[in-house]
């Protein structure tokens, strides 16, 4: 596979059905169509979740403090594999006990350059395996918090994280109370 066709998301209809692919560049502008994503979030042995904060280079919320790891799976490619893929990626590690917990979560954002994300956007929660090696395009820093400490940031402050986490976090703390994780 050479590197353009590496580099496309899978486009979604109304239904979030797949509809086809485009360039991810591309897709992503003042009129972005609907597409598949996704967000991870990855604890550590001590129960602290890692957030990224996203390189200033990023042309969406570049600088801002979001969740663990995002991408776009590639078409035909799983979305275990491609949140496997880009971890290692951006955050030069590995994950164990990946679990999807949030599979029907979608969101519309718009950054203050007016670039839009309308993202299907399935969210995963697993545990860092070994050391972190930040791509630093990607990433411009990293911190460990604790998952209590993350939720009352995002209940009292959603504006210090990126619009998806902001949204994420809330379910996600149900689904993982409901699981008796939190």
């Amino acid at each position: 596979m050479n590197p353009e066709s590496e580099d496309l998301v899978v486009l979604l209809d109304e239904y979030d059905r797949p509809v086809g692919h485009a360039p991810r560049l591309a897709v992503h502008t003042a009129d972005t169509p609907r597409h598949l994503a996704f967000s991870s979030y990855l604890f550590d042995d001590h129960g602290r979740v890692l957030l990224t904060r996203r390189a200033l280079g990023k042309p969406t919320w570049p600088g801002v403090w979001t969740n663990s790891c995002c991408g776009h799976p590639r078409p035909g490619e799983a979305a275990d594999v491609a949140v496997l893929r880009r971890v290692r990626d951006e955050l030069g590690a590995g994950v164990t006990g990946l679990s999807l917990v949030l599979p029907d979560f979608g969101y519309r954002a718009v950054d203050a350059s007016g670039i839009v994300e309308d993202e299907a956007c399935p969210v995963w929660i697993g545990r860092l395996a070994g050391p972190l090696r930040p791509d630093p395009a990607e990433v411009a820093d990293t911190g460990w918090v604790t998952w209590a400490d993350l939720v009352q940031v995002v209940a009292g402050a959603p504006e210090l994280v990126s619009p998806w986490c902001a949204l994420q976090v809330p379910l996600l703390d149900a689904e993982l109370r409901k699981a008796g994780a939190a």
